[in-house]
């Protein structure tokens, strides 16, 4: 029999556990009921044999609470009441599943559908090596399921800090081989609990963008690696044609690349930014102008002068707790 196509015939040639190791899968979701309620019975459809599924309702007000105890009573859940970002919202998840003493961390978006074996994947990647850290899969639109929109990614230090492998391009096995990557998109990434004892939570400085980037950057540090495992495979509700330039985003995205390239950049790293940064805003400002939203242009601005400015406190540890 071929054990190099199957996951489970492949993880446990690499390790022969008694046991499988435990995993919470933790869903992140505000006023996203529908998907999701979607998103949980696709996770509830996988076949790794040892996963719990969290729901962390980010101060929602459509019901999502109420729906998912409804459709998924086996699913934990943890009510924030008042909605103070991503990151906060995540921390409350990774505190309770590291409190549960399971051994990995899958955190997810909700707007997502998986592969029925894409958990034993990814566990079969992370256990191969116990320096890898955290693992991504390959990511597909959802609408275009030969398309690809994350093969792991990538971190350059522009006036965008992140780009990912291969989006937008049509999925012809050209990253189908699992590898080190400089980073795994935070829309699904699995991680040793081992490693957030270690580093600590998500840092909310970075609020809405690049805090998966930081993250990844401080596990590194530590000489942990981010890897991808290409046979698992999710497909993201995102569509490529649909732009997202709102100053309520741009803002959020000028401010982490600032915080970023002040917690990691070297001077080169700083000239490229800051280069990178003024053609930027320049060439947008005139593209935006003839849409009327060059409102956007200067809530980047505005974001990166935050960013700036900010104090720049040490990521919290997880003894801190993440109501801290």
């Amino acid at each position: 029999m071929d054990t190099s196509r199957h996951p489970l015939l492949r993880y446990a040639a690499r390790v022969a556990p008694e046991e499988p190791p435990r995993v919470a899968a933790i869903v992140l979701n505000y006023n996203g009921r529908d998907i999701t309620l979607q998103a949980l019975r696709s996770l509830e459809s996988m076949t790794y044999p040892a996963c719990e599924l969290i729901h962390i309702d980010n101060g929602s007000s459509d019901g999502s609470t109420e729906a998912v105890a409804a459709a998924h009573p086996n699913v934990t859940q943890i009510r924030v009441e008042e909605n103070r970002g991503v990151v906060f919202g995540m921390n409350q998840g990774i505190e309770l599943a590291v409190n549960r003493g399971v051994d990995y961390l899958l955190l997810l978006n909700n707007d997502i559908e998986v592969e029925p074996d894409f958990l034993d994947e990814l566990v079969a990647v992370a256990e191969a090596d116990s320096s890898i850290g955290c693992v991504g899969p390959k990511i597909l639109y959802h609408g275009e399921r030969d398309r690809l929109w994350s093969a792991g990614g990538r971190i350059r230090f522009r006036e965008s800090m992140t780009r990912e492998r291969g989006e937008g391009q049509v999925d012809r096995g050209q990253f189908d081989r699992d590898e080190e990557v400089p980073y795994v998109n935070g829309c699904a990434m699995l991680v040793r609990r081992q490693v957030v004892e270690e580093i600590g939570l998500w840092d909310p400085l970075f609020h809405l963008a690049l805090d998966d980037a930081d993250w990844c950057m401080r596990m590194k540090a530590r000489g942990y690696r981010c890897y991808y495992a290409h046979r698992a495979v999710l497909y993201h509700m995102v569509a490529r044609t649909v732009g997202g330039y709102r100053a309520s985003r741009t803002f959020f995205n000028g401010r982490s690349a600032a915080l970023f390239v002040r917690r990691y950049g070297g001077p080169l790293q700083w000239c490229s930014f800051l280069a990178f940064l003024s053609a930027g805003l320049f060439l947008a400002f005139f593209r935006e102008l003839v849409r009327g939203n060059q409102g956007a242009v200067i809530a980047k601005l505005r974001g990166v002068i935050d960013g700036l400015r900010v104090p720049m406190a040490p990521p919290p540890r997880i003894d801190e707790g993440a109501r801290a």
